[in-house]
């Protein structure tokens, strides 16, 4: 008969226990820990509070103060209320220099942007070799310092060993021989804004450029399947995708053509006469030549207030606008 064998079982590996987590380290509570955050960032926040917050200040309380030479040296000025900005108010010439400074700075922000939206969609549109050289020759031009900038611009206009001049000669125009570009009020002008232009363009067509990066090309497509044009396309595709950009780099273009004061100081110290002549410079001439530095401080807290009025004025009206088409 045959014999039943009983199976034999496979051999029990022993159960291996899982490795023991290790312990979480405990973060050091109490009040040390909260504060210590704060702590990494106090040198930079007092830093920038002393090197902008102070400055203003400063000026604010200058401003009600009887605040000359004599003040500066001695230290005991005479708190005088709204006198400095009452004189300021009553001065014609301030007027004048606010009107040229609201026409400088319209001039320059329309150009810059409409040049800048212009070199981004064009970049936008461009090969790779293509691109680089253009966004590189867009940084170099951004990276140059202002005042080096503002000191080729016046060997570029200078009357006798300037470039333009020797160009416009070449071609037949005889009367540029030895033109006096800075002895001229509309053509100084007109030099100052081409060099805030110049200036600008670099920063503001990368930003949008950038921006423009971001906008799907499925809504393009659909655009042109619709039939939409170039211009209805940015009109309806490209603009409001990039609104709150644009919205950004105007505002920083207000104020970077607001406060436009080494260029103008460095090539023509707001002349000729004052043909030249805006806020920012005036604040100076006004502290400088007479040691009135109570009116340039009022002169200063002006340029400030119409700054931010601009500005506010701009963003109610963008956001109103936003609020319709919603």
């Amino acid at each position: 008969m045959p014999v039943a064998v009983e199976p034999t079982s496979a051999p029990r590996t022993p159960r291996q226990r899982p490795a023991p987590r290790p312990a979480a380290r405990r973060r050091p509570a109490g009040r040390a820990h909260g504060l210590w955050p704060y702590a990494l960032i106090a040198p930079a926040i007092g830093g920038m509070l002393y090197l902008l917050v102070y400055p203003l200040v400063r000026a604010v309380l200058i401003s009600f103060q009887d605040f000359r030479l004599r003040q500066l040296i001695s230290g005991n000025a005479e708190f005088v209320g709204l006198r400095n900005y009452r004189t300021l108010l009553a001065d014609p010439r301030f007027w004048e220099v606010v009107r040229r400074t609201f026409l400088f700075m319209a001039i320059n922000v329309v150009l810059i942007m409409a040049i800048a939206t212009l070199v981004a969609l064009m970049v936008e549109r461009l090969r790779r070799v293509g691109r680089t050289v253009v966004l590189c020759s867009l940084v170099l031009a951004w990276a140059m310092p202002v005042v080096a900038a503002t000191t080729v611009f016046q060997w570029l206009f200078h009357s006798e060993f300037g470039i333009v001049n020797w160009s416009l000669t070449s071609i037949g125009l005889d009367s540029f021989e030895r033109y006096p570009w800075f002895a001229n009020g509309t053509a100084a002008f007109a030099i100052l804004v081409t060099l805030i232009v110049w200036q600008s363009v670099p920063f503001a067509a990368i930003t949008l450029y950038s921006a423009l990066t971001t906008v799907p090309l499925e809504l393009y497509e659909s655009a042109r399947l619709d039939g939409a044009g170039a211009g209805r396309i940015f009109r309806s595709v490209t603009f409001p995708m990039l609104r709150p950009i644009f919205l950004l780099v105007f505002s920083l273009e207000v104020i970077w053509t607001f406060k436009a004061f080494v260029q103008i100081w460095v090539m023509t110290r707001g002349g000729p006469g004052d043909a030249t002549t805006i806020l920012p410079v005036y604040a100076v001439q006004t502290a400088l030549s007479s040691q009135r530095y109570d009116l340039g401080s009022a002169a200063s807290m002006v340029t400030v207030v119409l700054m931010s009025g601009v500005l506010v004025l701009y963003f109610r009206q963008m956001f109103r606008q936003e609020d319709e088409t919603r």
